[in-house]
């Protein structure tokens, strides 16, 4: 399709710039962002994660075309096909992206690794990216970016309900909690989604079903390992009268290196990403999953008991909420269930995570790409009477690049 010709959807705003750059990726459609930080004084235009997310989505494209204003509050980006890690493409010849990420990044990779793994299943080839650098958090970071190991046990398993569940991978080769200032981490992480499909299958998930285990990773990077054990046993206290089957693991590694250059030693380096943290999964008997995270603050000063007592403690009140995904994956699913083949799928929410603003705006940004609009009904049902039925009518978009079996 060429877009040359096409009218740009317009948007205004640095929030959910991300979701707009992958829905256009998706429908083909250019888009106009401008205003971006306009009326910031000391950092006006795309923050440095934005920047870097603009520079794997060329990576992983083919054709694609950004051009940004000088100060960088405007941007038109004009999509291309999805190629993934094909030779050639921006990846090296074994076929993987290396994708480094600045020292100023104040994100987690699970901020890159959402928008990827909704694009992956509709690349023409494998999506195989290596996140490495001195900006790769893969820890929770205080502005509400997940773990990788949530990103890993809750969000990628969810894709099995749309037929995408063979080499899907998350691995992670150094941790990393956020740097000084919240900024930086010198991690790294591999994603491999070599799962590519023509068409989503439609899914109906109208039954949470009942929680059966809690599974969940405690991990210290660059400090004492008794920390893992001291959050391990706060969190057991508060659900082990609730779910027997809880385990949680520990992993205690070293801290990475970052260059540090100095007068006397100009290769000197220094550790990054020092901190520790607590990811915990609830799943049900249907295979929903319910997430929580919980990270040491950047000025520290929060003991390791008072971090496992946090996790439990959301993780209790995102299953009270119910419903048949997060605030987390819901976005996913549903955008999955939007491109999906031309029926009508069908996802029980909990109230509060369709009223979340994340959602309100994935729907109007929906209705600006012609997308379906979507149906709300009351799930009808005591058990979850604060549950919504959302019907999504999928438009059979797919994967352009693949060929029909």
């Amino acid at each position: 399709m060429d877009t040359s010709a096409q009218r740009p959807v317009h948007f205004t705003g640095h929030r959910h710039l991300s979701q707009r750059l992958v829905l256009s990726t998706l429908t083909g459609k250019p888009i106009r962002i401008s205003k971006i930080r306009s009326s910031s004084v000391e950092n006006p235009g795309l923050a440095p994660h934005e920047i870097s997310f603009c520079r794997l989505l060329d990576a992983i494209t083919n054709g694609s075309e950004f051009v940004f204003s000088e100060t960088g509050t405007q941007l038109l980006y004009r999509p291309g096909l999805i190629k993934g890690s094909s030779a050639g493409y921006g990846a090296n010849a074994g076929g993987e992206i290396r994708h480094e990420l600045p020292a100023t990044i104040e994100r987690g990779v699970s901020w890159f690794l959402l928008p990827l793994c909704i694009l992956a299943p509709f690349s023409v080839a494998n999506v195989n990216v290596r996140f490495m650098g001195p900006g790769v958090i893969t820890s929770a970071t205080e502005k509400g970016d997940v773990s990788v190991d949530t990103m890993r046990t809750a969000v990628l398993p969810m894709y099995e309900h749309f037929g995408i569940m063979n080499k899907l991978e998350i691995r992670t080769a150094q941790r990393s909690n956020a740097g000084p200032d919240g900024r930086g981490g010198a991690g790294e992480v591999h994603l491999l989604f070599g799962h590519q499909v023509r068409l989503p299958k439609t899914i109906h998930l109208l039954n949470p079903g009942r929680i059966k285990n809690i599974r969940g990773v405690a991990y210290a990077t660059g400090v004492a390992g008794a920390n893992n054990a001291r959050m391990i046993e706060a969190a057991r206290g508060v659900l082990n009268p609730f779910v027997a089957d809880t385990r949680i693991f520990s992993e205690n590694t070293n801290a990475g290196f970052v260059p540090a250059p100095e007068k006397s030693n100009p290769r000197a380096k220094k550790k990054l990403g020092i901190g520790f943290g607590l990811s915990l999964v609830a799943e049900t008997s249907t295979g929903m999953r319910y997430s929580a995270d919980a990270v040491s603050p950047v000025n520290g000063g929060v003991p390791p008991e008072d971090i496992g007592k946090q996790a439990a403690y959301q993780l209790l009140e995102v299953v009270e909420q119910g419903g048949c995904a997060t605030s987390v994956a819901a976005p996913s699913l549903i955008t999955l269930m939007a491109l999906g083949s031309e029926d009508v799928g069908r996802l029980q929410l909990a109230r509060q995570v369709l009223g979340s603003e994340d959602i309100i705006q994935l729907a109007r940004d929906f209705k600006e790409f012609g997308l379906s609009g979507w149906g709300l009904r009351d799930a009808g049902d005591e058990a979850d009477a604060d549950a919504i039925i959302l019907s999504i009518k999928g438009v059979g978009v797919g994967n352009v690049g693949r060929k029909v079996a």
